[in-house]
């Protein structure tokens, strides 16, 4: 295993977003501190409710298409952006069994990613597994190269940036491809806003105490004193964006301490603090955006519904 990517330097950066964010109007804190180990495990929860279809719909699409994937690409190394439990991405392993010899998994969370990688590393044995503790977003240029890789991004996980900052990214992603190089990109398509905010909002209320976990979060690394129940889950539409907004709405006028930071925070009754975006997409979005980074769109496939897209997209 590598490591890019310390337990400081992720307090570091927990205690820059939490300063930013809380000290902003309006009030935000990114999606990512989330993902404690109670918030991964809500996160699986929510990946199986029925509100909730984009895991279901890429996993099949990648039932179906990984042998067209691996035909397309004869890739020798599966490099994968923010891997998690790898479960998915089995499917690419199996298809890709003639060419594969390296499995790259790259995220945060050390401990996950190390037990996640074992486990494929046990059931792949002619595979060379080296898992990379890293954020993506700021350590691409250190991920490891090699011949033919298929850089898998999946999850619709590029909904949660905005478009010049997705923009921004795949560019840097485009920068480390060698031209035998492809991306295989997961999204979410737009569709019907009632359901899209079911998925975000769904009737179990398992979304929203992933929503608040991140107060449980910063409460237990910052040493702060969020009230969880006094903030309400919000999911919204933002149809010029096209994209769903997570929201922690303040139930009352309080003030919060979080001593890690020596840091003093008033919310008002009814005060919003945004918590995630996540964009759904048109294909003309993202032919537009992977263009503006240098990426065409060689294949594009969705699931039957239309619900969720792949794109494996190539330099140009």
């Amino acid at each position: 295993m590598d490591r890019f990517l310390t337990a400081d330097d992720l307090a570091k950066s927990l205690r820059r977003d939490v300063r930013d964010g809380l000290t902003a109007t309006p009030k935000t804190l990114p999606p990512k501190w989330f993902y404690d180990e109670r918030g991964s495990a809500l996160f699986e929860e929510i990946t199986r409710l029925d509100e909730y279809y984009p895991t279901r719909r890429e996993r099949e699409i990648l039932t179906a298409r990984a042998s067209d994937i691996a035909a397309a690409t004869g890739a020798e190394t599966l490099l994968e952006l923010g891997a998690g439990s790898g479960e998915k991405t089995r499917l690419l392993l199996g298809a890709l069994n003639g060419t594969l010899r390296s499995y790259v998994p790259v995220d945060v969370s050390g401990d996950f990613l190390a037990e996640a990688a074992a486990r494929i590393a046990a059931d792949h044995p002619g595979l060379a597994v080296r898992a990379v503790v890293a954020d993506y977003e700021q350590h691409l240029h250190l991920l490891p190269g090699g011949r033919r890789r298929l850089i898998a991004f999946l999850g619709g996980t590029i909904g949660n940036m905005a478009s010049a900052a997705r923009v921004g990214f795949l560019g840097r992603l485009r920068a480390g491809m060698g031209d035998g190089d492809a991306l295989l990109l997961g999204a979410d398509l737009v569709k019907d806003p009632a359901r899209l905010l079911r998925a975000y909002d769904d009737a179990a209320g398992v979304t929203a105490e992933f929503n608040r976990n991140v107060l449980r979060v910063i409460n237990r690394e910052l040493d702060a004193d969020f009230d969880p129940d006094a903030f309400a889950h919000v999911a919204l539409w933002d149809a010029e964006e096209e994209w769903i907004e997570m929201r922690l709405r303040s139930t009352r006028d309080q003030a919060v301490r979080i001593g890690g930071l020596d840091l003093e925070v008033s919310f008002a009754a009814g005060e919003e603090m945004r918590t995630e975006i996540s964009a759904k997409f048109r294909r003309e979005r993202l032919e537009a955006e992977l263009g503006a980074a240098g990426l065409s769109i060689a294949e594009f496939w969705t699931d039957p519904a239309g619900d969720f897209s792949l794109s494996l997209a190539r330099p140009v």
